[in-house]
């Protein structure tokens, strides 16, 4: 959300008072687009051609000089309103405060709470919205007046609220010895159970000692704390060393590295109000030379949730009692709720290009969905071409709708993408059911031994009728077996020496046999060159359609013996394997290229279309379009490094 929507929202949940006493962010915003940007020292010599350079220079100097020093004044009336309005609103909590925390009124107590923490808030929006709309300025202005302008800033009370800080205390203090904690654990929680973040950077070349902290800290505050920077291991330690000499508890961390560049992030909750913390990590970044930031609960739950307790102990129950807030469980997921994890795995062997980058991430805009992580996972020395993707997506999303915009944008710049629910199944595959012919192999067996039998091209006719699904598998199985009668027998050997596996094929197999895999081929072709395949690559299974021959034993007779392996059977098949396996069906891989692998690609858990017919594409959940059958083990997240691992010897 934009920031200046984001101050809207917030705005109209003030009291009138306050609200008008807030900060103009639009008017300032407005003034900076009309006057400010066109004059901006940062110059584009490719849209102007002066005449003279230094002319230019110089009068956009001039032109800039006016603008900012009506930029300053109008800022510095709008900072000066909110002041004066903080000081007043201070006053008159400040005057009542001793009253208060010398009564023995519960329901006083927690009103005058409410109100200072209504005026924390209000110092929020007006601190964040100065530090935005002065960034906004340095941006494009091409100066920097956000450094010396906050360290101004963090000299006023508006910011320094000592006085607020040390009557919230004494205010906690008393709700404590009155109410045996129950009543202050519910306030000083107040700002963990809220989804609603709000930012405090602060650079590191500040002086420590005016470092604004990320709020008026009490105990049992969550806080995000983040340090990026170029010193890798140092960062992490620094954050840690800090901490350390604190009272605060570590909830969560994660890492993020690019080179020797690090951000390390660390939810914490504090144990007290000391705001130490803040000005050794403070000068612990300026020390390593990184970017501090602080990431805060938003106190917006902070009346509800008050109101609740107080419901809660005169035993009363409001029908509109505010709804659980979402707190994600890690750092890496998106503070979202009602939302489903879902791995996406992008693959494009010449590399993914910007424009497909671009258009994908559009894509989840379009939808909705976020991006928790983004992994490489072929190899650092070459260009980027493999690339998992964990995503949180909203539930009821049109999963139809978003598989054809899948497709589409696939089709359209030839990179593969593999949608799949990113659960515990999908690392936990167990069983793997190829197709043989165009899958296993780059043959299609029938083919071979029609041009042995001098009748290919008639063959070759009803299998691709068959491979597009215009015709019934079965049916096109009877034409084609009828036109090899009288065929030798022999040529199912000479076929055996001419069929070439399709590339990775090998690797893929004995790759997942390391892993633990049981592997299967469901063939509609026939089991002679079935079992061979099997035995060539290792399988654990073999199942096809059976020739008959002649009694002699020399010669084909036109037929096949037994149930006909066609589209139904190969479904029924990969489930009969599964249960002799003890695998659920969440846990087996299926793939193929034809129509009559859709019904066992769709009984899968995972089915993937392997350079596959259009019709097959389309309805498939999984689609790879490379020369190389490796790539199915990055659909189960298996990195580059990962494969050259499992095709060592040892």
């Amino acid at each position: 959300m934009k920031f200046g929507n984001y101050l809207k929202e917030r705005k109209a949940n003030l009291p009138p008072a306050y609200a008008q006493s807030c900060i103009d962010y639009d008017a300032l915003k407005t003034f900076l687009k009309t006057d400010v940007y066109s004059s901006t020292i940062k110059l584009d010599i490719s849209t102007e051609q002066p005449a003279s350079f230094s002319q230019l220079v110089s009068d956009r100097l001039g032109q800039l000089q006016k603008c900012e020093v009506a930029f300053i004044e109008k800022l510095d009336e709008q900072v000066q309103k909110s002041a004066t309005f903080f000081e007043s609103e201070l006053q008159s909590l400040l005057k009542e405060g001793p009253e208060t925390v010398s009564g023995n009124s519960y329901e006083a107590t927690t009103e005058l709470l409410k109100r200072i923490i209504l005026l924390e808030r209000f110092v929020f929006l007006n601190y964040t919205g100065i530090t935005k709309i002065l960034k906004k300025n340095d941006r494009h202005s091409g100066l920097s007046l956000s450094e010396p302008y906050l360290q101004r800033v963090a000299s006023l009370p508006l910011v320094k609220a000592e006085g607020l800080t040390q009557l919230k205390k004494d205010l906690m203090n008393k709700l404590n010895e009155q109410y045996s904690g129950v009543h202050i654990a519910a306030v000083n929680n107040i700002h963990a159970t809220s989804p609603a973040m709000v930012r405090s950077r602060s650079q590191h070349n500040l002086n420590p000692s005016t470092v604004l902290p990320p709020t008026f800290v009490g105990p049992n505050q969550k806080v995000l704390v983040s340090l990026s920077g170029p010193h890798g291991t140092d960062i992490v330690g620094a954050v840690l060393n800090c901490l350390a000499r604190h009272p605060c508890d570590i909830e969560d961390f994660m890492l993020s590295r690019l080179y020797h560049n690090v951000t390390f992030g660390v939810l914490i909750t504090l144990q007290s109000d000391n705001v130490a913390i803040f000005r050794d990590l403070s000068e612990a970044a300026k020390k390593w030379d990184a970017t501090l930031t602080y990431d805060i609960p938003d106190s917006q739950a902070t009346e509800p949730l008050i109101r609740e307790q107080k419901e809660k102990k005169e035993k009363k129950k409001t029908p509109s009692e505010p709804q659980p807030v979402y707190i994600p469980s890690s750092l890496e997921e998106a503070p979202y709720s009602g939302r489903i994890k879902y791995a996406a795995t992008v693959l494009n062997q010449n590399g993914l290009s910007s424009v497909f980058l671009s258009k994908w991430t559009q894509l989840l805009l379009r939808h909705r969905i976020s991006v928790e992580k983004m992994i490489r996972l072929n190899k650092g020395n070459d260009k980027l071409s493999c690339a998992d993707f964990r995503l949180s997506v909203p539930r009821g999303i049109d999963m139809n709708a978003l598989r054809t915009e899948l497709i589409e944008l696939s089709s359209g710049l030839g990179t593969d993408i593999a949608f799949q629910q990113d659960d515990v199944f999908r690392k936990n595959k167990r069983l793997v059911v190829f197709d043989m012919d165009s899958t296993l192999i780059y043959q299609e067996v029938i083919d071979e031994i029609a041009r042995h039998a001098g009748v290919v091209d008639q063959v070759s006719a009803i299998t691709e009728a068959a491979m597009n699904g215009e015709i019934d598998f079965k049916e096109s199985l009877r034409r084609r077996v009828a036109l090899l009668n009288g065929t030798s027998v022999q040529v199912l050997e000479d076929i055996k020496r001419v069929l070439t596996f399709t590339e990775g094929a090998r690797f893929l197999c004995r790759a997942l046999k390391k892993l633990g895999f049981k592997l299967a081929v469901i063939s509609g072709g026939f089991l002679p060159l079935a079992n061979y395949v099997k035995s060539e690559l290792g399988l654990d299974y073999a199942f096809a359609n059976q020739l008959k021959v002649s009694s002699d034993g020399l010669t084909l007779t036109g037929e096949t013996v037994g149930p006909i392996v066609d589209g139904v059977r190969k479904a029924e098949l990969l489930e009969v394997i599964a249960q002799a396996e003890g695998v659920t069906l969440n846990q087996v891989i299926a793939v193929g290229d034809g129509a009559n692998d859709l019904w066992m690609l769709n009984k899968a858990g995972l089915g993937i279309a392997f350079n596959a017919k259009p019709r097959v594409q389309e309805q498939a959940r999984a689609r790879i379009n490379q020369k190389s059958l490796k790539y199915v083990l990055t659909l189960l997240g298996y990195s580059e490094q990962d494969m050259e691992e499992l095709g060592s010897d040892h």
